[in-house]
This record gives structure tokens, C-alpha cells and sequence, in this order.
């Protein structure tokens, strides 16, 4: 092997272990934008669902749901 080779060889490596970690950098992103997304979506169901009870059951039976929030 020449000198020349063997810095090449190296650059290739790198490459390759640098566009592993950017795909894991991507993938770990994609992966905490969709639990961002999904604790959005419970959020919102709990609104939805306090917002019926209110409606259904009247204010008296949301503030008992809310007294019983921290038993569950």
C-alpha cells in the first residue's frame, strides 16, 4: 500500500460513520416529533373530555372529576 491509499481508505470510513450518525441524529428527531405529537393529542382528548362532561353532566361533575384526578 502507498501513502496515497490509505488516506482514502480513512475518508471513506469517515464518510460512512458520519452518515450513520446523521441518520441516527434523524431518526431520533422524527422519533421525539411524533411523542411531541402524540402528548399534543392527549392534551387535546383530555380538553375534549373534561369540555363533554361539562356539557353532559354540568359543572358539579367536572369539579368532581378534577377531585378525583390525582387517585388515578
Amino acid at each position: 500500500m502507498s501513502q496515497d491509499e490509505i488516506p482514502i481508505e480513512e475518508s471513506k470510513l469517515t464518510t460512512k460513520t458520519e452518515r450513520f450518525a446523521q441518520w441516527l441524529m434523524t431518526r431520533e428527531e422524527r422519533r421525539q416529533e411524533k411523542d411531541s405529537n402524540i402528548e399534543g393529542l392527549i392534551k387535546l382528548n383530555l380538553i375534549a373530555s373534561f369540555l363533554t362532561l361539562a356539557m353532559v353532566g354540568g359543572f358539579e361533575a367536572v369539579r368532581t372529576a378534577m377531585a378525583l384526578i390525582p387517585y388515578l
